[in-house]
């Protein structure tokens, strides 16, 4: 037995709920309102700063996945284009036609020597200065949005991971 004022531990089903001897009566205690209250707002202060920490994560990853598939793709490009003396009319001509960007979006390629396909943005990208970003062929993922317009300063491209320069950058078109 125990003296009044201390509690007597005891197995239970409700584990927030503590029994105290205080005197002859058995008293139940639990937690009061204020401090639920202030749980929750803790809670929900960590759960503020985790999720767009885990975003911003997910979003990075994302890009870093395309960077790395293009960059890929672009060494495939170069296999067919020495083992016969040009390049792909499309991705399926090097296997990948089916292959997906991060986003669930298709990669667009465009082979300037046969025209444009019509799948694409219709015509060379250009940077802000009006200047075409490859001239042997074009290679990008739509981004986040699945929007694209011909020219990078235009807002649906600055989520775009390109291909610019024949392939001395691969990354953001807003890094661009």
């Amino acid at each position: 037995m125990a003296r009044a004022g201390r509690y007597v531990h005891r197995v239970s089903s409700t584990p927030v709920v503590r029994l105290f001897k205080m005197g002859r009566k058995e008293v139940l205690a639990g937690f009061t309102l204020v401090e639920l209250m202030v749980v929750i707002a803790m809670l929900g202060t960590l759960s503020g700063i985790a999720i767009p920490a885990y975003s911003r994560y997910i979003d990075k990853a994302r890009i870093t996945k395309a960077i790395a598939e293009i960059t890929i793709l672009q060494k495939e490009i170069k296999l067919y284009e020495i083992d016969r003396n040009t390049l792909p009319n499309s991705l399926a001509d090097i296997g990948r036609g089916n292959l997906l960007d991060p986003y669930g979006n298709p990669y667009h390629y465009e082979n300037f020597a046969i025209g444009f396909s019509g799948k694409g943005v219709g015509g060379k990208r250009k940077d802000q200065w009006d200047n075409p970003l490859n001239d042997d062929y074009d290679l990008y993922s739509m981004g986040r949005d699945g929007q694209s317009a011909q020219h990078l300063h235009n807002k649906k491209s600055h989520d775009d991971i390109i291909r610019a320069r024949e392939g001395r950058f691969i990354g953001l078109a807003s890094e661009f």
